[in-house]
């Protein structure tokens, strides 16, 4: 079988050195399918890069068909047909959140368009550093070539977070837990939805009577679980936001399990009324060849409309904040 060439910037970074390994024994694209790694790093950081390199070597996967490190973003991206954009800029003690946006839009600017240039025509792209939603609309804007049904920004973080909070409120595993919906920006204003979800079957709020819990302490946890993570770790997200990258790209590419929904960041072509262009959150069902179709047809509830309006809301300003920035 060919093998894929898999771009992933940031790769010596805390969640690319989590993510890495997975995709090369075979996380994302199955057991029978080699991989390419084309792996990006900035130049003061490339002998960390060789490091990683003679690790993945180290752990002797029989999927990993090749191993190719450089600063060079269209050497990464070159031919490459899943792209993790996972290296960005953190965000500064202090920093108000609109100029993180401005400091990344730099970095996103010119991956998009050596994306543009290099990557394969078909290249599916998940944006994962922060703020991953407007990130993955900078770096789109600056590549025609590549279809925005092709790009996406990881929501699925806060999915899985989402499932984990029900799993361990009722006891059940997380396996029970379905067609969780996270709608909107991967922030703060996010909105996890249990309008839609079930657990074992039956609708949450028929298992889980604490409305009280679901209606607050349920979505601030959610929304708050990464500034959680690094109250207590000192460091932010590293294992988890991993995990979810490859459980996005895994089911775009290989489908989403049956009965269940995959929560992306998609570009809207109008969708629930939000401003077209905007990457926005929406329950979607991968098809297993590469593209999804968007859940089109629920009707958010008097508690969620509002909710939805928020982050949607952030996500304009987010936008109009880098407009200067943004490609044609």
């Amino acid at each position: 079988m060919e093998p894929i060439r898999v771009a992933v910037t940031g790769a010596a970074g805390a969640i690319g050195y989590a993510l890495v390994p997975r995709i090369a024994c075979g996380a994302v694209f199955g057991p029978d399918r080699p991989v390419i790694l084309q792996l990006l790093e900035l130049t003061p950081v490339l002998s960390a890069l060789e490091g990683v390199r003679m690790e993945l070597e180290d752990c002797a996967p029989s999927t990993l068909a090749g191993i190719e490190c450089t600063d060079k973003a269209e050497e990464a991206f070159d031919r490459a047909q899943a792209i993790f954009l996972v290296g960005a800029k953190p965000r500064g003690k202090g920093q108000e959140r609109k100029d993180l946006i401005r400091d990344n839009a730099g970095i996103f600017k010119v991956q998009g368009k050596a994306i543009n240039d290099a990557a394969s025509r078909d290249a599916r792209v998940i944006v994962v550093g922060n703020p991953c939603n407007t990130n993955c609309l900078i770096a789109m804007s600056h590549a025609p070539n590549i279809p925005a049904a092709n790009w996406s920004a990881m929501v699925r973080l806060d999915q899985n977070r989402a499932k984990a909070q029900l799993a361990n409120k009722t006891s059940r595993p997380v396996s029970d837990v379905k067609k969780m919906a996270i709608w909107g920006n991967h922030s703060a204003t996010q909105y996890p939805s249990v309008q839609h979800a079930t657990i074992g079957g039956r609708a949450v709020r028929d298992v889980v009577t604490d409305k009280e819990w679901l209606d607050e302490s349920f979505i601030k946890t959610v929304q708050q679980r990464g500034k959680a993570i690094i109250d207590a770790r000192g460091a932010s997200s590293a294992t988890s936001a991993a995990n979810a990258a490859i459980d996005h790209m895994r089911e775009w590419f290989l489908g989403t399990p049956n009965g269940d929904w995959s929560s992306i960041g998609v570009p809207s072509d109008g969708f629930y009324d939000v401003p077209e262009g905007l990457v926005c959150g929406v329950p979607t069902v991968c098809r297993g060849d590469g593209t999804y179709d968007i859940i089109r047809d629920l009707e958010l509830d008097d508690f969620g409309r509002p909710l939805f309006a928020k982050t949607v809301k952030e996500l304009e300003e987010e936008r109009d904040a880098v407009r200067d920035l943004l490609g044609s």
